[in-house]
């Protein structure tokens, strides 16, 4: 008999609660793994009598700390080229994103440095990212094309995503989103009509993205154009997600509703009604408090979807423009800029970022069938993620039952 087992936890936090408690946790307990599944949780004394530690292919001592499922990243654009940190230093000099990217910078920029990148330079960068990502304890992430705005650089992003996905233990899950910004030689509307007619179809082809994306935005793709896209995706096989109201409430989050989308996501300026309408559909809300930090702007309201029974996941959005790929720091900023409770964020980085890429087998939870993905805090409780902001705190990071940190 092959296992893994954590043993000797403080704390094990094995997903979201029945009644008011948004947090299960078992206490002095230990976590196996059989077959990159968990099989059992319970006390550590009766776990460790029945899965000796020192007969398992790996046994990892807790030593009294907080076991938390794996974190799960819900919205990245973590392949990218380029450095853009003299746009940092312009926006702290008062441009704003739409300045900046009015200038031919931003996206478009990072577009231009994708093209000339080769695909080992592209992989080389993504496989750096998620070794940081993976060791501050994310074990599962969402990665999107959309730096191409062609259709050769957009199948290329796909395809490396796919390959470093075969040899790194972050599990990736592709999204294309080749509509991410109207390239500078062309109009929204004749782009949309490649994206459809050209891209899509390409994408379909090639087998490998799981969601079609669009930022539904002021001066980028209108509601209409977005749902044309999505629409397109869907017959395609591609499950829609959306980049809606960030700057403007533009009417995206009503589209995601509308469409049944996996994740509406930013949601910055959406109103209680468009929250009502996510919720009543079944939508997944992702917040991405690292950008509104990064642009100093306002943060999501979290109440109206508290009112309606709903919990956001949070996401990094890591890309160049928010270059912070940690979901600890995402947690915190969660806590003080929207006003979760270490709990919610907790939940809202693993059990709900699950929830937010269409995983039902259990991801983001640490109960027996899920996936053996866990991570072991060097602190005694959940709490000190979201509290100790300017440290990691994670001290082992096990996937599908093997110790990759």
């Amino acid at each position: 008999m092959s296992y893994t087992v954590v043993h000797d936890a403080g704390e094990v936090v094995t997903g979201p609660a029945d009644g008011d408690e948004t947090l299960e946790t078992v206490t002095d307990a230990a976590v196996v793994i059989e077959d990159g599944t968990v099989s059992e949780v319970g006390p550590s004394e009766e776990i460790t009598a029945a899965y000796p530690p020192e007969n398992a292919e790996a046994a990892v001592d807790a030593d009294g700390n907080c076991v938390l499922p794996g974190f799960v990243d819900s919205h990245t654009h973590a392949l990218f080229a380029g450095d853009r940190s003299d746009e940092f230093e312009a926006k702290l000099s008062g441009e704003s994103y739409q300045d900046i990217l009015a200038e031919g910078g931003g996206i478009l920029r990072t577009v231009r440095n994708v093209r000339e990148a080769t695909d080992a330079e592209l992989a080389e960068g993504l496989r750096a990212r998620l070794d940081v990502m993976l060791e501050h304890g994310t074990t599962t992430a969402e990665v999107k094309s959309g730096y191409g705005l062609d259709t050769e650089t957009e199948l290329r992003m796909l395809s490396v995503i796919d390959r470093v996905d075969e040899g790194h233990p972050v599990d990736l899950v592709p999204t294309f989103m080749g509509a991410h910004a109207v390239p500078e030689d062309t109009t929204a509307e004749a782009y949309t009509e490649s994206v459809v007619t050209e891209q899509l179809p390409a994408v379909a082809d090639q087998g490998i993205a799981q969601f079609c994306d669009v930022f539904c935005e002021a001066d980028v793709f209108s509601v209409e154009q977005s749902r044309r896209i999505l629409d397109a995706g869907r017959e395609h096989g591609l499950t829609p997600k959306i980049h809606a109201d960030e700057f403007e409430r533009l009417g995206g989050s009503g589209l995601a509703a509308e469409l049944g989308a996996a994740s509406a996501d930013h949601l910055l300026q959406s109103t209680p009604d468009d929250a009502a309408r996510l919720a009543d559909s079944g939508v997944v809300p992702v917040f991405l408090p690292g950008t509104a930090f990064g642009l100093d702007g306002e943060y999501p309201a979290l109440e109206p979807f508290r009112e309606r029974g709903t919990l956001p996941a949070v996401a990094t959005d890591f890309n160049p423009n928010c270059y912070a790929p940690t979901l600890g720091f995402a947690a915190t900023l969660a806590c003080v800029g929207i006003g979760m409770t270490p709990a919610e964020a907790v939940r809202s980085i693993t059990e709900r970022g699950a929830a937010a890429i269409d995983r039902t087998d259990g991801s983001g939870t640490v109960r027996p069938g899920a996936p053996g993905d866990v991570v072991v805090l060097d602190a005694p409780s959940y709490r000190h993620l979201p509290y100790k902001y300017d440290v990691n705190l994670v001290e082992t990071v096990v996937k599908n039952g093997a110790v990759v940190v």
